[in-house]
């Protein structure tokens, strides 16, 4: 069978499921959303095992925690969400929404992300009465369509009524069934590189995708550098860097520079200003101006040694003395493994400054991160930088796509706007897989305005 018939025979039997989940009620649907969200928080540690035994990159506490706390948290934000049937009457403006399944989901999910994005794609689409159809990266297959695997089988052992074929998975995944996959089904979800993004864009289906991130962390005079540079170091370390929101830079003020350096160290960064050294890093975490593939998720001391420099072995991140802003120095753009790069500013003005010339070099649209208690400095930020969320004095690797304690959607797939070539600038979200149709009808006692007044 060839690889197009493959595929429309998984769709066929996708579009036959999402008809009858078209007949559920919120209830019904919402029962299905809990169940994929709890089958990954309950073996949260044997998926975070497979997933760095086949991908080869991240750390498995980290993996077990992001299991854990991803499923938590998106199923927390959606179990009291209206998603089918009438979801909201604005008697104001004499409208009526009512919620629709979109069809067939296509998500294309990352190696980075092999368990929590399968996860989240699915509850997004099933919240919404839609099916969907999950096409792994080849690298993480396995792991990918076990927990597929585990939640058809949980759903089926607590009597959850669903439909067998709601959720699939490409077993032996491909480019070209991917490719495949995305001109078959009703809508597409891409979170991986910018290649599969722009494949999912020419598809000729509607597509959410996300963009590159380089995340630019900007400190500020006015706060505890101890408590800042923790944070930022959480965030960094995180899953050995491959987290998209992770920390890339330390943007410090010059007078403070030693001072916030020092508070890094002291947290656990190893700091490196010695221009040969700095410079072995930049080859060997970029190759012909391009991350090296060999350095992505691995740990410190295997980065450090593939650049023939010794470091500490308690080191959690290393930190390294840009020469340069933007164009000027490969440093400055993302770094998918524990290091970062250190730069000086003289007013906060020109902090900002530097974090948007990197962005513009890479990862526009994506996040930043500020640590500061100025608001008029936090309002500025916010303004000028061009990125989708701003991060306030938290780490950006584990709370820019939503947590417990911020305002964002919990996620996986973080929108990067125009900006990133991306058609919304928010976390993706259950809303993005639901049509809404608007009962529109006359407003009682409707206040006309006359021309007059219209143009006063």
């Amino acid at each position: 069978m060839d690889n197009k018939q493959f595929i429309l025979e998984l769709v066929e039997k996708a579009k036959k499921a999402q008809e009858e989940l078209a007949t559920y009620t919120q209830k019904e649907l919402d029962a299905i959303v809990k169940v994929i969200a709890k089958t990954v928080y309950d073996n949260a540690e044997e998926l975070a095992e497979m997933a760095v035994e086949e991908t080869r990159m991240g750390v498995y506490e980290d993996k077990v925690g992001k299991n854990r706390g991803k499923s938590k948290t998106i199923w927390n934000n959606l179990k009291d969400k209206k998603s089918v049937g009438i979801i909201d009457r604005d008697e104001a403006k004499g409208l009526v929404m009512v919620a629709k399944p979109v069809g067939v989901v296509g998500a294309v999910t990352p190696t980075t992300n092999p368990i929590v994005t399968p996860m989240c794609n699915s509850m997004f689409a099933l919240k919404g009465g839609n099916a969907i159809i999950v096409a792994p990266h080849p690298r993480s297959q396995k792991c990918s369509a076990y927990t597929v695997e585990l939640i058809m089988k949980e759903l089926k052992e607590q009597g959850v009524k669903c439909p067998q074929d709601a959720i699939q998975v490409i077993r032996e995944s491909s480019i070209e069934k991917t490719n495949e996959l995305m001109k078959a089904v009703d809508v597409v979800v891409a979170t991986g590189g910018m290649g599969v993004v722009k494949a999912a864009y020419s598809s000729g289906k509607p597509s959410y995708g996300v963009g590159a991130g380089n995340v630019q962390v900007v400190i500020d005079r006015d706060v505890d550098f101890v408590d800042a540079t923790a944070k930022i170091i959480a965030g960094r370390k995180f899953d050995n860097g491959i987290i998209c929101s992770g920390e890339q830079t330390i943007i410090a003020p010059a007078e403070k520079y030693d001072e916030v350096v020092a508070a890094a160290v002291a947290n656990g960064a190893y700091y490196i200003d010695d221009e040969a050294a700095v410079d072995k890093f930049r080859k060997v975490i970029f190759v012909d101006g391009h991350i090296n593939k060999d350095v992505v998720g691995q740990s410190v001391q295997k980065v450090a040694e593939l650049a023939g420099v010794e470091v500490p072995q308690e080191t959690k991140v290393i930190l390294l003395k840009a020469s340069g802003i933007g164009a000027e120095d490969d440093l400055c753009k993302e770094k998918m493994c524990p290091v970062m790069a250190a730069f000086k500013y003289d007013t906060f003005e020109e902090g900002v400054r530097i974090a948007q010339t990197n962005l513009d070099l890479e990862g526009k649209g994506h996040s930043a991160a500020l640590h500061s208690n100025n608001q008029e400095h936090i309002d500025y930020a916010g303004i000028n930088l061009t990125v989708s969320r701003l991060v306030v004095n938290a780490p950006s690797s584990t709370t820019a796509g939503g947590s417990l304690t911020n305002g964002f959607a919990p996620t996986t797939t973080l929108g990067c706007g125009t900006w990133g070539n991306n058609a919304i600038s928010e976390n993706f979200d259950y809303k993005h897989l639901i049509n809404v149709s608007r009962i529109g009808m006359v407003i009682k006692d409707a206040k006309v305005p006359t021309d007059e007044e219209i143009w006063a």
